[in-house]
């Protein structure tokens, strides 16, 4: 007896997931709940068990490819007798496997995936023929179906730029080759020569989809960058007075030692109350800008496994202490492989750093679909002038990417300015460090 296992509905609003892993050959003997594939959505890697035993039958889709939600992924030859409505029931048990830094698996950004082996040689991205052909129905308004259809376009073919991989009028018509950003959106797979020695890694999983997404991002957005530099000398010694009671009283703060980042997260989140307009995101479908009532923070970080985005729910309600706490919890969460999907997704507002390595300046890409990404770069001692004398002085840049289509310069520039003063004078991002009275 076959038994046909269709890939379920694995989260909402998840409507393909892509072929990470086969844990499984054809023809191997499976045992119920043995892990058979990894499957990577937009939400999350998970694990999907073996609703049955039996052995193994077809593997519908290789990997590298989208399988749709409800799209036989693979066939089981069940014994004689074996119960099929069990397997079915069972069908949708998906085990998610957050990944971490360091471990060879990742959280993510968004997505989160594990770091696959190298497929064999045959394996291959989707070419836009085969892609079509997987993802099954396009999304997209009637009046866009109307247009690709006057058009001759098949929307399965189709890039979308919009929520959610909403393909857009425009993007129709740019796959056409009418719109003014049709090289951009379609451009024609290149290949490379190869010569002796080079190493050729499958581009799939975790790696294609950040590609996706940045070009997307690059892509819808309208990017402008805007630059301020900030005296940290105070929130230095701020810190290193907080460290050096948390090295005495461990428990005091729940925390056993402070980095910056909780600081300023702490004064991003304060700014973004009060410019709301830089927490949002742009429905183009509606024709609409989304102000988010929450301020949940992003904290983009490089991994072994590519940029992984593990998220800080309503940052502007916690302090130092509690953002410290949150952020070591997440760390941990995406090392162990205990981060939940929540951990990994619907950040409002992106902030990348990378501490001591953050070099001098970046121009970030914005997290698609919000409107701006801050870049923090790293604190250095430089010289700098105060009251008529030049004075050394703990000095960082800030970087931040806007989304020119709905915030305006000055704007940008005001946000900036509000995080500046917070970190500046950062006793107020500390009433922890207040004395007690007796």
């Amino acid at each position: 007896m076959i038994y046909e296992f269709r890939l379920p509905d694995i989260g909402e609003g998840v409507v393909e997931g892509e072929v990470v892993r086969w844990l499984v050959r054809e023809g191997d003997p499976l045992r119920m709940d043995q892990p058979m594939v990894e499957i990577m959505t937009d939400k999350a890697t998970v694990e999907i068990p073996a609703p049955r035993a039996g052995r193994v039958g077809k593997r519908m889709f290789a990997e590298g490819q989208l399988c749709p939600v409800g799209k036989v992924l693979i066939t089981i030859e069940l014994a004689e007798g074996a119960d099929a409505e069990r397997g079915e029931k069972a069908a949708a048990k998906v085990l998610p496997s957050a990944l971490a830094a360091g471990t060879g698996t990742r959280t993510a950004a968004g997505p989160a995936t594990s770091v696959a082996p190298p497929a064999s040689r045959g394996t291959t991205p989707l070419s836009p023929a085969a892609r079509a052909r997987a993802l099954g129905p396009a999304l997209a308004t009637p009046a866009t179906r109307k247009l690709a259809r006057d058009l001759g376009v098949d929307l399965r073919g189709v890039f979308g730029t919009g929520p959610a991989a909403r393909i857009t009028s425009d993007d129709v018509r740019n796959h056409a080759g009418g719109g003014r950003g049709a090289a951009a959106a379609t451009p024609p797979p290149i290949s490379i020569a190869r010569e002796p020695g080079d190493v050729a890694i499958p581009f799939r999983g975790l790696r294609r989809r950040i590609a996706e997404n940045m070009a997307r991002s690059k892509h819808a957005a309208a990017h402008f960058l805007y630059v301020e530099e900030v005296d940290c000398t105070d929130l230095v010694a701020l810190r290193a007075q907080v460290n050096a009671r948390l090295a005495k009283d461990p428990p005091a703060m729940g925390v056993r030692k402070l980095t910056f980042l909780p600081f300023i997260v702490k004064a991003t989140a304060q700014a973004l109350r009060a410019f709301p307009q830089l927490n949002a995101a742009l429905d183009e479908a509606a024709g609409e800008i989304v102000q988010r009532k929450h301020v949940h923070m992003g904290l983009a970080t490089a991994t072994p496994a590519g940029l992984v985005v593990p998220v800080v729910r309503d940052a502007n309600a916690l302090s130092v202490a509690d953002l410290a706490k949150e952020i070591d919890r997440l760390a941990e969460a995406t090392r162990s492989g205990k981060a939940t999907r929540e951990d990994l997704s619907g950040s409002t507002f992106t902030i990348t750093s990378l501490g001591q390595l953050g070099g001098v300046l970046a121009a970030p890409i914005i997290n698609h679909p919000e409107v701006a990404i801050l870049g923090v770069h790293k604190i250095a001692k430089r010289p700098a002038v105060r009251d008529d004398a030049i004075v050394i002085r703990d000095l960082m840049n800030l970087s931040i990417s806007v989304d020119h289509r709905v915030v305006d310069g000055y704007d940008a520039a005001r946000f900036v300015a509000a995080i500046k003063e917070a970190l500046e004078a950062p006793a107020g991002l500390w009433p922890e460090q207040q004395p007690r009275k007796a």
